[in-house]
């Protein structure tokens, strides 16, 4: 399910601009490598090691439900051209992928960042991701200590495809990675005020299941089914007993999966809803400071340990702009 703001047509209206491109016969025009990828986050990570050495495209526009996402055929063209097609992976963009391995470069690697990041073992699964379906869940972004993996391996993509951008991948790298260590922290210090009986989390769509244990949240329940449809009634009975049980003070959704359900469970369940947590929706639009995975992590954050009862000073003043430095 999409959830049409105006915020999600700006950004997909900016998407389409990207890849129609500007110059003749309707071609886009790159400078740099052409890194093609899939979500914001994975946008943003690949922009921060990269800086303007490569042009990043991002076929999935923000706001727009990743896991269902079918790319249009604009997107055969940029995969065409690409030097490097990075996407997440854990079967999260199997269309992407197909097309992707239809449609790139023999000498363009297609690299699939979340395969790579952990091993099958720490895999998690869930109501939204059960294990029968032999789908892990994909948000391994969501947790800064995993995105520092996949900052790693994108350096290592890079300077396989430029080995003349060694040096100064490496720099952006070490800036983006230490900025994320920073995130940990404040992450743990914000997160440690909460009261002990509230640490709990029961999301929409469980975006946080690598984020939650570092911090010593646990999650306790997802409501939307694999499918991504309503739960059935009796699913919904069984969460509201589950949420009167925990005690839990709050139940968590998303701007980019509105449902109404969301609303009756927290009614029935004595609980606060909060439908403004983002797992690939990025603040602001694409090109403002504060569209970063660091800043869309801050809100989320913030949102979490003050719904939950504690302290978010932590994360007053954190630097969420880019870490990217352009060349001299």
């Amino acid at each position: 399910m999409i959830l049409v703001t105006l915020r999600s047509l700006l950004v997909a209206f900016a998407v389409a601009i990207g890849l129609l491109g500007t110059g003749c016969g309707g071609e886009t025009e790159h400078e740099g490598l052409l890194v093609v990828t899939t979500v914001a986050p994975l946008r943003n990570i690949i922009e921060e090691v990269g800086g303007d050495r490569i042009t990043v495209v991002a076929l999935v526009p923000e706001g727009t439900n990743s896991h269902t996402f079918d790319p249009p055929p604009s997107a055969v063209s940029e995969i065409e051209k690409a030097d490097l097609i990075i996407i997440n992976g854990l079967n999260l963009e199997l269309p992407t992928l197909e097309l992707a391995e239809a449609n790139a470069s023999e000498d363009a690697p297609i690299v699939l960042l979340g395969n790579l990041a952990v091993s099958p073992d720490e895999y998690v699964f869930d109501f939204s991701f059960p294990e029968e379906d032999g789908n892990p869940n994909p948000h391994l972004w969501t947790a800064p200590h995993l995105a520092v993996e996949y900052a790693e391996i994108v350096r290592g993509e890079l300077t396989k495809v430029d080995p003349d951008g060694t040096d100064y991948y490496a720099a952006n790298a070490d800036r983006f990675i230490a900025r994320l260590w920073e995130l940990d922290d404040a992450i743990a210090e914000a997160t440690a005020t909460i009261p002990e009986a509230h640490r709990k989390l029961i999301t929409y769509h469980d975006s946080f299941p690598y984020f939650a244990p570092r911090y010593g949240l646990e999650i306790i329940g997802a409501i939307q089914p694999s499918d991504f449809s309503e739960p059935a009634p009796r699913e919904v009975a069984e969460l509201i007993q589950q949420i009167r049980d925990a005690g839990v003070p709050a139940i968590f959704g998303s701007e980019v999966f509105p449902s109404e359900v969301l609303e009756t469970i927290a009614h029935e369940a004595g609980a606060v809803q909060v439908s403004t947590l983002s797992d690939d929706d990025l603040p602001g639009l694409p090109g403002d400071p504060e569209n970063t995975l660091v800043g869309m992590m801050v809100e989320n954050v913030r949102t979490m340990v003050t719904v939950l009862g504690g302290d978010a000073s932590a994360l007053d003043g954190f630097d969420t702009s880019s870490t990217w430095r352009p060349s001299q």
